[in-house]
């Protein structure tokens, strides 16, 4: 039987259950937008239609961290949010530089306006969430 301190401490309280549903829908929305487009069209726009498969699995990582719960989960939700969100701000800045690179739009595309910039909003959110919980959480 675990104990009190065998547990690891929940990430998924307060905002944390937001943040939780918040990347769950991402991992939704990404994950079967890619595989519909990979499947059907992939030739069309393969860069753009990769990034949007990396980004649900690493929203579908980042759920599952915080899930998870713990230190060891916290930080590692940390790096990939961090890592998530270098990946919307140069893939956002690529698609307004240079438009032609990607026929099709990514999940990531024009920093996530076509999912109301929940991708650049998200990885902040988390991120100040993660950082919060640190201090919050016992080590």
């Amino acid at each position: 039987m675990a104990t009190t301190e065998d547990r690891p401490a929940r990430l998924i309280r307060g905002p944390g259950v937001l943040l939780v549903w918040l990347y769950g829908v991402m991992v939704v929305g990404a994950v079967s937008r890619s595989a519909y487009q990979i499947a059907t069209d992939f030739g069309r726009a393969p860069l753009a239609y990769t990034l949007s498969a990396v980004a649900g699995v690493v929203y579908g990582f980042i759920t599952y961290t915080l899930v998870r719960g713990g230190e060891r989960a916290r930080r590692a939700a940390l790096v990939c949010c961090a890592a998530e969100l270098v990946g919307v701000l140069v893939v956002g800045t690529w698609t307004l530089v240079d438009p032609s690179a990607f026929p099709d739009a990514t999940v990531w595309s024009d920093y996530g306006m076509g999912y109301l910039f929940i991708p650049v909003l998200l990885p902040l959110s988390a991120l100040y969430w993660l950082r919060r919980a640190r201090a919050v959480t016992p080590s």
